[in-house]
């Protein structure tokens, strides 16, 4: 599994979606972190965007993963950001090489 960080990045006129939907991103996010899928995730304080670290098995699994957030059906998020991350240390790090 590959941990990747997902910048969420949102504008002013999303602001009533995200509200409208926030119940429902926040259950889904739940879930997957409950099965170990989201490891951390929450908003940026300025309420500009959001950061959320994922495993999974390559970037196509974690695209098909993203388009169920209902912050995406919702076109709450204007832009997204996707990275292949790799903590070295600390929490999200993996067992020592």
């Amino acid at each position: 599994m590959t941990v990747f960080a997902v910048e969420y990045v949102y504008d002013a006129e999303s602001a009533e979606a995200r509200d409208a939907a926030r119940p429902a991103h926040r259950e889904w996010t739940a879930a997957l972190a409950q099965e170990g899928t989201i490891l951390a995730s929450g908003p940026y304080s300025d309420g500009a965007g959001a950061l959320l670290i994922f495993k999974a098995a390559d970037e196509e699994a974690l695209n098909e993963l993203l388009k169920q957030d209902p912050f995406a059906g919702a076109s709450a998020i204007s832009g997204t950001r996707t990275m292949a991350w790799a903590p070295l240390t600390g929490l999200l790090a993996g067992p020592a090489a």
